[in-house]
């Protein structure tokens, strides 16, 4: 397999930190699309990523799509339930994790836009959605051992992206200080060796 990222992404970070959870090996292609020579336009239409190469030849790209599909040809350990009403709230954590991320991603954008033609409110509107986003994140953990029980699944994958993109580019949201189970979940995820092994760089 080949999973072509930005190292730097959230959305790859994740789908590399499932591969990592499932000890499948891939090659790791690095490739940034907002450069002018990018090739994910040849393989996700839309000229995002990740973008999953499988080993028969199919390309999956969009990280929820690529989750489930990892899930469905390499169950073990399984991160999503294969009931599919049980398997509602994960998808429901894992959109409020995503969420957060692509909050996260157009305030940053919007930051980077020359002052000028910056938006403040654009940018206080994202932060909002990412308050609302970490309050939702903290009373469902509050109310379970994860974000949705004890067992690791997408939706903490996702959560756990999510966290490590805000220490990323935005320090100033202070997701440790918020509640204890927040901060104790937040900690125990990023610790784990597959996250370890996909940190960003600075």
């Amino acid at each position: 397999m080949r999973l072509i990222c930005s190292l730097t992404s959230p959305y790859a970070r994740k789908i590399r930190v499932v591969l990592a959870e499932k000890s499948l090996p891939f090659e790791l292609v690095e490739d940034i699309p907002w450069n002018a020579d990018s090739h994910v336009p040849d393989f996700n239409p839309l000229g995002k990523v990740p973008v999953l190469i499988a080993d028969d030849g199919s390309v999956w790209f969009d990280s929820p799509v690529v989750a489930e599909y990892l899930d469905v040809v390499h169950p073990s350990p399984r991160l999503m339930p294969s009931d599919r009403q049980a398997a509602l709230p994960v998808r429901q954590s894992e959109a409020l994790a995503d969420g957060i991320i692509d909050a996260a991603v157009l305030a940053f954008l919007e930051r980077a836009r020359p002052a000028e033609s910056r938006s403040q409110a654009n940018i206080d509107r994202q932060y909002g959605k990412i308050e609302r986003g970490l309050e939702a994140l903290g009373r469902r953990l509050e109310a379970a051992a994860g974000v949705d029980g004890d067992q690791l699944s997408i939706a903490d994958i996702a959560a756990g992206c999510a966290l490590g993109y805000l220490d990323l580019r935005f320090p100033d949201v202070d997701w440790r200080n918020r509640c204890p189970a927040l901060t104790r979940y937040g900690e125990a995820l990023l610790s784990r060796p597959s996250f370890r092994a996909s940190s960003p760089p600075a």
